[in-house]
């Protein structure tokens, strides 16, 4: 059985496109997880110490595997492209967010579903709306597309020619 998924994406070091096109293509290539959608990129400001800016996008995943799971790949992934996780909210080559699962309400220690700031960041809301408009974030009960409307998207710009 299948579950429909949503993460976000992130680079803001090195080749930042061309590796958020690389990490969508290894998850759409992974044993179990089939990509149902992307959004297009979006040059964000950055969060937290100065830095460049992001490029940012979110897509919808089926898979038959378990949050957990779904976890741990995506963290199999930044690695592989040289995530190395040293400051909070600091430069990175690789974020990978794990958004929503169907609609789980999940808290563990290593993992929340949905991802707790979520609501608060337009670089995800932004992207989400795009491909998963009507989906429902199952804490607060509102559509995406309605919690794009609570937040200040003046920093999320489409990059041009993707």
């Amino acid at each position: 059985m299948r579950s429909r998924s949503a993460f976000a994406l992130g680079s803001n070091m090195g080749e930042s496109q061309a590796t958020l096109e690389a990490a969508i293509e290894t998850l759409a290539q992974t044993p179990g997880i089939f990509l149902e959608a992307r959004s297009h990129w979006y040059r964000t400001k950055a969060v937290g110490p100065p830095q460049p800016d992001y490029l940012n996008g979110c897509a919808i995943l089926q898979v038959e595997i378990s949050p957990q799971q779904l976890l741990e790949t995506l963290l199999g992934i930044e690695q592989r492209f040289g995530r190395v996780r040293q400051e909070r909210w600091g430069p990175r080559t690789l974020d990978l967010d794990l958004l929503l699962y169907d609609d789980l309400i999940l808290q563990t220690p290593n993992l929340q579903i949905p991802h707790p700031r979520m609501r608060e960041r337009a670089f995800v809301l932004v992207p989400l709306a795009e491909i998963a408009p009507d989906w429902v974030e199952p804490v607060s009960g509102c559509v995406i597309k309605e919690l794009l409307k609570q937040v200040d998207c003046s920093d999320v710009h489409l990059l041009m020619g993707n």
